[in-house]
């Protein structure tokens, strides 16, 4: 058995499993660890559990973060700043169609990742040269989508709260037009599309429970009876679990699916 810890790297990011060793950690811990692309600063996000089956073989932490650590991040910080402003220069000099919005430095300064949204392919051939010449480290660039964008600069949804995306959401699940028609919502796009232009996250977080909920109900045109008559279901309230029946005077009564005669 080994001891295994998540931990994450951004606020709101994807959480990690690596090998904690005889570390004591609790949550909220910075940790150095070992990555792909080289060592790695990141928070303890899940304190560690003893595992006895790891299905793939795991990075480890190296060692608690130092004080020189959070000096070094400082650093890494003000070269992300300066390679920032470097490469969105280059690009306008290069006349790029590419919306540059964040950089990443490895801990050990021996790489540069720039993320960027595009319409398509970018042939950022000289732009890459031109990074090389300046910082003299490996370059990545990597287009994203604009749901990553959005994650990234944070903001306030149409709710008033945090972005779900940037706040506490590591992934992004597939959302559909037919989550929004299964909870009665307004198709209009701008009433159920998010602040980067695509269907709102939080479509997903309800729709097993609408779906449970209507799966007892009666459809919309179907008749139906009750105690006092019959009548046509003409619209549903899920969450009251009643739906609203019109009569054959054309008046409209509702009724708790409880109270409809099978």
């Amino acid at each position: 058995m080994i001891k295994v810890a998540g931990v994450k790297f951004k606020t709101a990011g994807k959480i990690y499993d690596f090998k904690s060793c005889a570390f004591v950690l609790k949550e909220g811990d910075p940790v150095i660890v070992e990555t792909e692309q080289g060592l790695g600063f990141g928070r303890v996000a899940i304190p560690p559990v003893e595992v006895e089956n790891v299905q793939k073989e795991l990075k480890q932490i190296v060692r608690m973060a130092t004080k020189d650590d959070f000096i070094r991040r400082d650093e890494i910080k003000k070269l992300e700043n300066d390679a920032f402003d470097f490469c969105l220069k280059s690009i306008n000099a290069l006349d790029l169609f590419m919306n540059l919005f964040s950089v990443e430095s490895t801990f050990d300064k021996n790489k540069l990742t720039f993320f960027y949204t595009a319409d398509g392919r970018i042939d950022f051939r000289e732009l890459i040269k031109l990074l090389i010449k300046e910082f003299s480290v490996r370059i990545e660039m990597r287009q994203v989508g604009i749901r990553n964008l959005s994650k990234h600069c944070g903001g306030i949804g149409k709710c008033g709260r945090e972005l779900c995306c940037s706040s506490f959401m590591h992934t992004f699940d597939p959302v559909s037009i037919k989550m929004a028609k299964e909870q009665g919502l307004s198709l209009n796009p701008t009433k159920i599309s998010g602040v980067c232009g695509r269907l709102m996250c939080c479509l997903t977080f309800e729709n097993e429970t609408y779906k449970s909920l209507k799966r007892d109900m009666p459809k919309i045109g179907k008749k139906v009876s009750f105690k006092d008559g019959t009548g046509k279901v003409v619209r549903q309230n899920v969450l009251r679990q009643s739906v609203s029946i019109r009569l054959d005077d054309n008046t409209e009564v509702e009724k708790k699916i409880q109270e409809l005669v099978n």
